[in-house]
Parts: structure tokens; sequence; C-alpha cells
């Protein structure tokens, strides 16, 4: 039973995203939005519900190791194989948008305080604060990177119809969200049967689940050719995800954080961090730098089991 509604809520994801691309496309060309700026705020903020949802679940539940976990976990995600399958199946990546100079800090900014947060062994509600205030000046550098961007035309640009528009986007987030809910708590109970430790599944199955918008999303946006809609996407992403997630979380409930025990793992985060900000400073929007992503990847599931 579990298998099938795994199978079901994939499938709904898979349309969700389809919508969430579609209409926010339409929204970017109506205002003259840069894709980019869609992918960072509106997508990146949808799909970051799954993560927020589960992380803020289980810091009222007193499972702090999990809130946290899920956060670095979909950041490793997010990077190595999101942008990973990216690079392998777009047919040509061209941002318009100059990622490094702009936008590549940010992949950075947050998992550094992070880890300046969590010396003492915790995140305050005071550190909460922070990363919301952070978030705060993450959505105002996108707002006024956007005015300066040159206005995009289309002619279509009449037909754009809110309510519908509206409808659409919003089927799609529920459709995105209540699919990852569904196939995180299927693939959960699979994972249960076969033993899996909670840190792991914290780490792994609740980080891949509540991956999986980003991940189709993203794909979605590559294979429609809209390669800064869909980074754009990951970066936004990973910003909210320690900004309100774990900003959220910590606010609920101070959540424990070992530095030493999770070395590898948070160590893992901030190298691919590092790496997305070499790749968009080299421009190495290929295949090359998707098999280099999902080689780090690899090697971080092989050293956790």
């Amino acid at each position: 039973m579990d298998i099938l509604i795994f199978i079901v809520a994939m499938s709904a994801l898979i349309y969700g995203a389809d919508f969430i691309i579609e209409q926010s496309e339409k929204i970017a060309l109506h205002f003259d939005i840069n894709p980019f700026i869609i992918g960072a705020t509106l997508i990146a903020l949808g799909t970051s519900l799954p993560e927020m949802a589960v992380s803020m679940s289980a810091s009222l539940q007193g499972s702090g190791d999990i809130a946290v976990a899920n956060v670095i976990g979909s950041t490793i995600f997010n990077i190595s194989l999101v942008l990973g399958v990216i690079f392998l199946i777009a047919k040509k990546i061209n941002p318009t948008r100059d990622l490094f100079a702009k936008d590549s800090a940010w992949s950075l900014f947050p998992i550094l305080i992070f880890i300046l947060m969590g010396i003492d062994g915790k995140l305050s509600a005071t550190d909460g604060i922070l990363f919301l205030i952070l978030m705060g000046g993450y959505l105002h550098f996108l707002i006024q990177s956007n005015q300066v961007e040159e206005a995009q035309e289309d002619e279509d640009k009449d037909e754009f119809e809110w309510s519908k528009s509206l409808s659409f986007l919003l089927v799609g987030f529920i459709f995105v969200v209540g699919g990852a809910d569904f196939a995180i708590d299927s693939a959960g109970n699979i994972a249960r049967d076969f033993g899996v430790s909670e840190w792991l599944i914290g780490l792994f199955l609740v980080a891949f689940g509540t991956s999986l918008p980003e991940l189709t999303v993203a794909i979605k946006a590559a294979r429609a050719n809209n390669a800064d809609m869909a980074i754009g996407a990951i970066i936004g992403s990973n910003v909210a995800n320690f900004t309100m997630v774990l900003g959220l979380s910590s606010i609920l409930n101070p959540l424990n954080v070992d530095l030493t025990t999770n070395l590898f793992d948070i160590a893992a985060a901030l190298i691919v961090s590092i790496m997305l900000v070499f790749i968009t400073a080299n421009k190495l929007y290929n295949k090359s730098a998707g098999i280099a992503l999902l080689t780090v990847l690899a090697l971080v599931i092989l050293n956790s089991f």
C-alpha cells in the first residue's frame, strides 16, 4: 500500500510542477520580472513548504536532530542532485543573469551563519529571529536587483488572466506540497520496515522527500529551456531552508546542533555550496559540472551507509 501511495504522490508532484512552471512564467512576463527572480522567490518559497512543515513539526515534538538534518540534507540534495540533474539533461544553459556577481554569495551566507550560530551547540529564538531578518534582506535584494533588469516584452502579455493564473498556481502548489507530504510518509514507512535510523531518515529520506518539489520543478524548467528559473529556485530554496525553516523552528523550540558529530554532513553541505559559487564564477553550466556534483552526492551517501 505504501508503494502505491508513493507512486500516486510522485505523480501529483509532476503535475503540480507543470502548473507552477507555466503560471510562474506567465506572471514573470506580465510584470516584466526576470525568470530568476520568480524562481528565487515564488517557486523557492512554495517548494520549501514541505521542509518548513517537517522541521517545525519536529521542533515542536522535541526532535531537533530531524529538523536540522532535514535542512542540511536538503541543501546537499538541492545543489548536488537537482543542479547535477539539470546540468545533465538541459540542452543548453546560458543564464541571462550574472549569477556569480549577483547571487552566488547567497548560497554561502546561510550555511556559514548557521555554523557560527551552532558553535555554542544550539539555535536559540534569537538566532531564529536573525535568520528571518536575513531572509528579509534576501528578498529586498531580489526586489532591488529586479528593478535594474531589462524589461521583457511579450505579444501575449495582454492575455494574462489573474483569476485563471492564480487558480492554476494554487492547484500546482497543493499538488506539489501534498504530493511531497504523502511521499515522505509512505517512504518513511517503507524505510522503517528496514530498520533505518532516525538520523538517516532525517538526513536522507526526509531531506530527499522534501527536495522532490525542487527537483521536479527544476527539471520541468530546464526542459523548457528556462535555466534561470531553475537555478533561481535552488538558490532561493536553500536560503529559505536555513533562514525560514530553521528560523521558525528555533523560535518555536531551541534546536540542538552537534557540529562535531555531524561534521561530515555539514562539511558536505558547505562544499557543494562552494562548488555552486565556483560553477557560476566560471560559467561551468555543463555535463561535467553535473557529474562532479552527483559524485559528491554519491560520496555522501556511501559515507553515511
